[in-house]
């Protein structure tokens, strides 16, 4: 798994020149901005409800000295829960409705890669939609049922240590399964997909570090992390699919 997990991060050295090479950043225009758009929402989300969230937590202090040493403590940690759920709900919202774009850059890096088109499952733009809200949907919950837990056991000290990366980790896998649907919608079906991201999970995981790291560039890493992480899962997406019917043919 790790060497998969580092093939899928090499595969971001590609994505410039595949991006200028075949002229795709007209179709990224539309999903940067919707990347955009949802980050400052979830910013202004963040500062708003910080206050709020902060109040709820400094209930739990019952003494008086150091209420307001905690109070603020509390107010930081309420503001750094909303980003950090708010980043779990950035690429689930803005993956769902990119997805009929960034499948129409899957299918021409297929073309550039293999010389083929090929489609397995005959999909609309509308279809293409709620098969991105579907499986994101569907991923959102898994990953906050793995990731609310984490970060609760991440407030005890030293257990954080473990933690912390654990629930990155978990970020990274659903970044990743989300970036490689955008490929294997035309190819599988909803259930299949699934089955395909997790027997190459390391790929998924790979593509969804990058994604999470350019989350942390302010703005720059806002607006290019889609067409980036997209380009880079298609290739490495792609491979797996021509290795697997390699396979497939080998034991016939």
């Amino acid at each position: 798994m790790i060497k998969s997990c580092l093939h899928a991060i090499n595969a971001y050295r590609r994505s410039f020149r595949l991006i200028n090479e075949l002229g795709l950043w007209k179709y990224y225009m539309i999903p940067m901005v919707i990347s955009l758009l949802t980050a400052v929402i979830i910013g202004f989300s963040a500062w708003g409800f910080s206050d709020d969230i902060g109040a709820l937590i400094s209930r739990l202090w019952f003494w008086e000295w150091g209420a307001k040493t905690f109070a603020t403590v509390s107010t930081f940690f309420g503001g750094l829960l909303v980003i950090l759920l708010g980043l779990i709900l950035f690429k689930h919202v803005v993956m769902a409705f990119s997805a009929p774009f960034m499948s129409s850059v899957s299918e021409k890096i297929e073309m550039h890669l293999y010389g083929k088109n090929e489609m397995y499952r005959d999909t609309s733009n509308m279809g293409q939609l709620w098969r991105g809200i579907g499986i994101n949907m569907r991923n959102l919950v898994w990953e906050l049922l793995i990731t609310l837990p984490l970060l609760l056991l991440g407030l005890i000290p030293v257990v954080n240590f473990i933690t912390t990366p654990l629930a990155f980790l978990v970020q990274a896998y659903y970044a990743g399964f989300g970036n490689m649907d955008c490929t294997l919608e035309r190819h599988f079906s909803y259930q299949h997909s699934v089955d395909f991201v997790k027997k190459n999970r390391g790929l998924a995981i790979g593509n969804g570090i990058v994604f999470m790291g350019c989350l942390l560039i302010p703005i720059i890493g806002i607006i290019l992390v889609l067409p980036l992480s997209i380009t880079a899962a298609s290739v490495v997406t792609l491979q797996a699919l021509e290795d697997k019917k390699t396979d497939t043919t080998c034991k016939v």
